[in-house]
């Protein structure tokens, strides 16, 4: 990528993030049209876990095909027809007829989604090469997910009360459209120097896992334990066959050598405790506010303010302390507040007071505001520019995983516990043991925030960065590794 202006920099990076405000209003607004959507397509708590999880699903699985893609034929390329795809998926989800076609198109969206983000993300990391300015760059960018959390329910709960449901998806036309066009004009094409091939074993195993867990975790509460024992067998399965094949491939789909880096390790299953927690929490809330407090759509979405404001907030102040501190003290206040949010959600009666849900989405948006900068920044430092974008997709690839889980397994609890017959009466203590599995997520964050950012940690990076860049110059002479 050739070496460009200030200004081109800041340009390339508001793009990026036009990218990025797409697919995150497309979670916020679709939760806060989940009652909607249920009563209109006669949907049931696991049907409503499908339309969220197809999407996160798809993405999760495609992402690192999308990064090593995007690294091999062109970055520029790949987000353009990533633009393209989720634009169309978007306009075929509002005309879905029924909750099957919507999970369907659902999926279409996910396949564009996959190319944008993390292959905005490795535009970014090529675009800001200066370690500090690349921190306060994500710091940005993870601001854009809170601009995302204020206004997708704003937006969202005006559409659902005054529209329909269907007219949430229409948000992402104009959005895709001006990003496609400005990406056309300013963002310079860019790729790896050494072209990685693909990996089509590798990208079905990954399938098999994602989809095979997912599956078995929405579908247990109804379904039961036989009849998702062979999904269940079939995701150990793929796991063992990613670890025994992915370390004999030259060029694996998954480099399983960066999890010898412990911050990488660490930020990856950082990833996938925070995002399962805002999953959790944006699935749990969203039915809480409108079936058993008895909210509109728009009023649910206000909601989500005292959440989103400190998460656009905290975000770049996060990228900044990243720059200049390094990522520990970002992690440690993260999963303090994530943990602490936890707590007081899990005490909630039916009817609680509004000063202490109040406090309990600010904290949640502070932890998550938090948390964001220092997840994607250890995930690409230190790490050849050459394997930006499968560093970087493998940090997303946990983010969606995680936000998948989190939805599954918080919901399929809350399906196991909660009466069609006495709806509003038993969702506070069916609900009770997901906001406990959201405590865990926010204390792994913490320990590991604590354990993964220190001197052993670092050192363990460094070693990893020195032996793939050491790989790396011996291919580019080719020699056999």
């Amino acid at each position: 990528m050739p070496e460009l202006s200030h200004r081109r920099r800041q340009l390339v990076l508001a793009i990026c993030c036009m990218s990025l405000l797409i697919v995150s209003l497309d979670v916020t607004i679709l939760n806060v049209a989940l009652p909607a959507m249920q009563t209109d397509l006669h949907a049931s708590t696991s049907g409503l876990q499908w339309t969220i999880d197809a999407y996160t699903l798809v993405l999760a699985s495609l992402l690192m095909l999308a990064g090593s893609t995007a690294d091999r034929i062109g970055r520029k390329r790949v987000f353009i027809a990533g633009l393209v795809v989720f634009s169309l998926g978007s306009l075929l989800c509002s005309l879905a007829p029924d909750l099957d076609a919507l999970i369907w198109f659902r999926m279409i969206q996910a396949v564009g989604g996959s190319m944008l983000n993390p292959v905005a993300m490795s535009i970014i990391t090529n675009t800001f090469t200066e370690p500090r300015e690349r921190a306060r760059a994500i710091g940005v960018w993870g601001a854009v997910v809170g601009i995302s959390m204020a206004a997708g329910p704003l937006i969202g709960g005006l559409l659902v009360d005054s529209v329909g449901w269907r007219s949430i998806f229409w948000i992402n036309l104009p959005v895709g459209l001006a990003a496609l066009l400005l990406t056309l004009k300013f963002i310079p094409e860019s790729r790896a120097p050494k072209a990685r091939r693909a990996d089509p074993v590798g990208q079905l195993m990954v399938i098999a896992l994602f989809g095979s867990l997912t599956y078995a975790i929405i579908e247990a509460p109804s379904s039961g334990f036989t009849a998702i024992l062979p999904f269940a067998i079939l995701a150990l399965a793929a796991l063992a066959g990613l670890l025994w094949y992915e370390p004999r491939r030259d060029e694996p789909l998954i480099d399983l050598r960066f999890f010898r880096s412990a911050p990488f390790s660490g930020a990856t299953v950082i990833a996938i405790s925070a995002f399962s927690a805002l999953g959790g929490f944006l699935f749990l809330s969203t039915l809480y506010l409108q079936n058993v407090v008895g909210l509109d759509a728009l009023h649910a979405g206000l909601w989500m303010l005292p959440m989103a404001v400190p998460t656009f907030l905290c975000a770049p102040i996060s990228g900044r302390l990243v720059g200049s501190r390094g990522p520990r003290i970002s992690l440690l206040i993260a999963g303090t507040a994530m943990t602490a949010s936890a707590v007081l959600f899990a005490g909630f009666e039916a009817e609680t007071s509004g000063v202490s849900r109040f406090i309990g989405y600010a904290l949640f948006g502070i932890g998550f505001g938090f948390v964001n900068a220092p997840i994607t920044n250890t995930a690409v430092s230190g790490m050849p520019r050459a394997q930006a974008g499968v560093a970087a997709a493998v940090a997303s690839t946990s983010r969606q995983l995680g936000q998948t889980l989190g939805v599954a397994v918080v919901g399929a609890v809350l399906a196991s516990g909660v009466v069609a017959s006495s709806y509003k009466e038993t969702f506070v203590s069916a609900a009770r043991p997901g906001w406990w599995i959201l405590v865990a997520c926010g204390l792994a964050v913490l320990v590991l925030g604590a354990v993964t950012s220190g001197v052993w940690a670092r050192r363990t990076a460094e070693r990893t960065a020195e032996r793939l860049q050491s790989v790396e110059v011996r291919e580019a002479a080719g020699i056999n590794a």
